[in-house]
């Protein structure tokens, strides 16, 4: 079924804004959640009963589309491999006012969807997130909290601090947000993307604190703690190089310094002791490495120049999208 074309009814929410009825989507990505699809569906269209619910299939091997489409959820298809992916194909597709994405594995609290969306529209916000508490050791394994905490705080000290649970997978976005959203990532690093791109630009956001269960029996993450892991520092690192160049080339260019003045000091030392150069191919190396860090910071701040004319560019981009899909020409 085609749905580039299709748009999800209105949702009566009670906001300060001059449209109270906004159209509302859920989006749930799915792969191989044969087990909790039917619940998740029927479980946010009993809290959110205006809102149209998309399931995206991503190749699944069971009965996930079967059983979406007799639940009575909108079913698409994406077949690059990858959350990131889906997400990019449903924010391109859809049409809606807010968007509420989820995941499809029932482990997320659906009734703190109604908070998040009302959050989201008295406020004026571009994006609330769900952030996930639990007590329940087999849904929020120690190795995961550890390695959210570790990638949280990374992203924290960057960017900046309003952000508590990065790779929380229960988002409310308005859709300024989703139709300026760049969605280059093809996995679970998209999580990271949603939030560099909204501090950014200094979007409005917020965050609620949700509930977070373990999975259902029968039911299986697709995470790979270690393999994803490292993705996610991967794709920190990139937006790192990309959206703080002049941060990312002073670090090589420090560690560059450093080294070539430890190689350089003896043979300095040496030089002003003898009048001797013992070390030649040394002192070749640390002239070297001290030309490269001058090179790295010089890239650092040309780059830095180019980043901030990206970052104005996707600003203006940001602004020129209607809050409201009714107020396009």
């Amino acid at each position: 079924m085609s749905v580039a074309s299709q748009s999800a009814p209105t949702l009566h929410v009670t906001a300060a804004s001059a449209h109270p009825a906004p159209r509302v989507a859920v989006l749930v990505p799915c792969y191989n959640e044969e087990v909790t699809i039917a619940s998740v569906i029927a479980d946010f269209r009993k809290v959110l009963p205006g809102a149209t619910i998309y399931v995206y299939d991503n190749n699944s091997r069971d009965r996930t589309t079967e059983v979406a489409r007799a639940s009575g959820a909108v079913v698409g298809r994406e077949t690059l491999q990858g959350k990131g992916n889906v997400i990019r194909r449903m924010f391109a597709d859809i049409e809606a006012d807010v968007y509420v994405l989820v995941d499809g594995d029932a482990t997320y609290h659906a009734p703190s969807a109604t908070e998040m969306v009302e959050l989201l529209l008295a406020e004026r916000l571009d994006m609330v997130n769900g952030t996930r508490i639990t007590e329940i050791e087999a849904a929020y394994r120690p190795g995961h909290r550890l390695g959210n905490l570790v990638l949280t705080g990374i992203v924290r000290v960057i960017f900046g601090d309003r952000i508590k649970d990065m790779l929380s997978g229960y988002r409310v976005f308005s859709r300024r947000f989703v139709k300026s959203f760049p969605a280059l990532s093809g996995g679970f690093e998209t999580e990271t993307e949603f939030t560099v791109h909204a501090l950014e630009l200094g979007m409005p956001i917020g965050e609620v604190e949700t509930p977070y269960r373990e999975r259902p029996p029968g039911s299986q993450s697709k995470l790979n703690t270690v393999r994803d892991g490292i993705r996610i520092l991967l794709t920190i690192m990139r937006l790192v190089k990309e959206e703080r160049p002049l941060q990312f080339f002073a670090v090589s260019g420090v560690l560059l310094f450093v080294a070539s003045v430890l190689l350089g000091v003896p043979l300095v030392a040496e030089f002003a002791r003898t009048g001797l150069v013992p070390r030649f191919p040394t002192a070749i190396l640390a002239t070297g490495l001290m030309g490269l860090a001058f090179l790295s910071f010089t890239c650092g701040l040309i780059l830095d120049s180019v980043s901030r004319g990206r970052t104005e560019v996707k600003r203006l981009a940001y602004l020129a999208v209607p809050l409201y899909s009714r107020d396009e020409p």
